[in-house]
């Protein structure tokens, strides 16, 4: 297991889809190697805060981008159970999933599926109590992962959260500082457009959050640059002109 850790550990250093450096670059490049190493259709990254705001991101490529980004405008999905459980979140057929009634995730289920996504699996990344976020592997066909396969996940979640924090210590202001700090801008954005749109159309705050988050998925568009045009004022949603 030791040997098995340090191949993941250079995989992910040595991955190309890395390109710059600092953070995004790290998980870029954990994601292509994820990918590759777990015969994955793609792969995804959200480092988030303790309170589930998502501060850096990053994916294998551009479809599994939009299955990450999916989760955070519609509220659910494996990425954030996993990290509110602390536990992995290991769905092998989403299909069936989406065809009961009582589903998981009513919304990005079937939404996911439609893309192409079968089977998604959420590892957690954290170390003792401290939660820093999540890796979500995405497949294209239905099946679980195989008892090596999870360990592998694991390990690249284990081997994640290592490079992280052995980034932070080394950059010293920078690192998970900056993540906080983003959190923190977005998490701000967020409920400021939220208090805009709930006085526009005279609705409750959760009502303008809902209203916030249909619109960002009809348009295809993350909900941070949805909140960001919001508060600039060069979005309303009462249908005056701005």
């Amino acid at each position: 297991m030791h040997d098995r850790a340090a191949v993941i550990k250079n995989l992910i250093l040595h991955h190309p889809g890395g390109g710059a450096g600092g953070n995004d670059g790290l998980l870029r490049r954990v994601c292509g190697a994820a990918a590759q190493e777990l015969a994955a259709s793609g792969a995804g990254i959200s480092v988030m805060t303790e309170d589930g705001v998502r501060g850096a991101s990053a994916a294998s490529d551009p479809v599994s981008e939009r299955l990450e980004e999916l989760q955070f405008t519609l509220g659910e999905g494996p990425c954030i159970d996993a990290f509110a459980s602390r536990r992995p979140v290991l769905i092998s057929d989403l299909g069936a999933l989406v065809a009961r009634a009582d589903g998981r995730w009513p919304f990005y289920a079937p939404a996911a599926h439609e893309g192409g996504l079968r089977a998604v699996f959420a590892i957690p990344l954290q170390i003792g109590a401290a939660r820093l976020g999540v890796l979500d592997v995405f497949r294209d066909r239905v099946g679980p992962l195989t008892n090596a396969e999870l360990a592998d996940a694991l390990t690249f979640a284990e081997a994640t959260v290592t490079a992280l924090l052995d980034r932070q210590e080394q950059a010293g202001s920078s690192g998970f500082a900056d993540i906080d700090d983003d959190a923190a801008e977005y998490r701000a954005e967020l409920f400021q457009a939220q208090g805009m749109v709930m006085v526009q159309l005279g609705v409750t705050l959760g009502e303008a959050m809902a209203r916030i988050r249909a619109y960002a998925y009809a348009e295809d568009r993350r909900l941070s640059e949805v909140a960001r045009d919001v508060v600039a004022r060069r979005l309303r949603f009462d249908g005056d002109e701005l």
